[in-house]
């Protein structure tokens, strides 16, 4: 197998457990959403540390500025999909990583100042109607939705700028937000449902470090092998596989309504991926060596 071929395994592998990820975090309930966030932050970063002794990897460690308010932000990220999983909006987490491709490069204009083609303009601008349309078929902002978008697109923009190693980097972030959990498990200890469920149930929390860090290691894998837009294309797996979920696991309403709005979601990404592929091909016509930067991938 080439290194290319390896690379695009690795990587459909990390989205397809990504996608899966809500038939898992439903099974850590009755346990809330704070308290499986702060099992999953702490196990995260024991199961990282056994990794980078392991892999001998201490030294490559670096604290850097801004890598709390990256620590901040994934776990909003974190803590908001558990939330909606563990709610019954499956469907709206989903659509949160549809969306979050058009808010990266939204804050790229917006924060780095950055130039969009005419045509991401577009998706930009289809995308925004499918929020609208989305609003008035929920009777609300999908605020999950936006939410989870926002956060994690804020997040890529921070780590482009902190530029840390995928096990280096969840472990100090991890770290970062590893005392407020721990200070939350002791003072909420009475309600905690971790040890009192199951045997099952214990482990499956614990395991929700490694669960969180595996995925990483593999998409590391893949964006060290695979082409950027590879990786963009890559990254709609993961909520194809959250909506299915959502709607034929956990049977939570479709209405034609919501249906277009995802439909408009979906000819944006087309438009937005289209678009991608073009400019990197003429990218690698012009100069075969150029570097081709698309927008990040979205983890859950």
């Amino acid at each position: 197998m080439s290194e290319e071929r390896r690379g695009y395994a690795y990587g459909l592998v990390a989205y397809v457990l990504w996608g899966f990820f809500p038939i898992y975090f439903k099974l850590l309930r009755p346990a809330g959403a704070l308290e499986i966030l702060a099992h999953r932050v702490i196990w995260s970063v024991v199961f990282v540390a056994l990794l980078l002794t392991a892999m001998r990897s201490w030294r490559s460690i670096r604290i850097k500025p801004g890598i709390v308010l990256a620590a901040v932000l994934i776990a909003v990220n974190w803590g908001t999909y558990i939330y909606g999983v563990n709610s019954g909006r499956v469907v709206e987490t989903a659509l949160g990583y549809f969306i979050t491709p058009l808010v990266v490069v939204l804050l790229g204009v917006t924060v780095q100042r950055e130039r969009l083609r005419i045509w991401q303009w577009v998706a930009i601008g289809v995308g925004a109607v499918a929020v609208v349309v989305l609003t008035v078929d929920y009777g609300r902002l999908p605020y999950i939705a936006l939410l989870l978008a926002g956060s994690f697109g804020s997040y890529s923009l921070v780590k482009k700028r902190l530029a840390l190693p995928p096990a280096e980097g969840l472990f100090v972030e991890s770290s970062v937000i590893a005392i407020p959990a721990l200070v939350y498990l002791m003072v909420d200890h009475r309600n905690a449902q971790f040890g009192h469920v199951s045997t099952t149930h214990t482990v499956l929390m614990i395991f929700s470090g490694v669960a969180t860090a595996i995925p990483l290691l593999l998409f590391a894998g893949a964006a060290n092998r695979v082409p950027m837009v590879g990786i963009g294309i890559l990254q709609y797996v993961a909520p194809i596989i959250q909506l299915a979920c959502g709607v034929f696991l956990y049977h939570e309403p479709m209405p034609a309504a919501r249906l277009a709005g995802f439909g408009l979601v979906w000819i944006a990404l087309i438009i937005f991926t289209a678009d991608a592929i073009r400019s990197a091909r003429r990218q690698k016509v012009a100069d075969p060596t150029a570097a081709t930067v698309e927008p990040a991938t979205a983890a859950p």
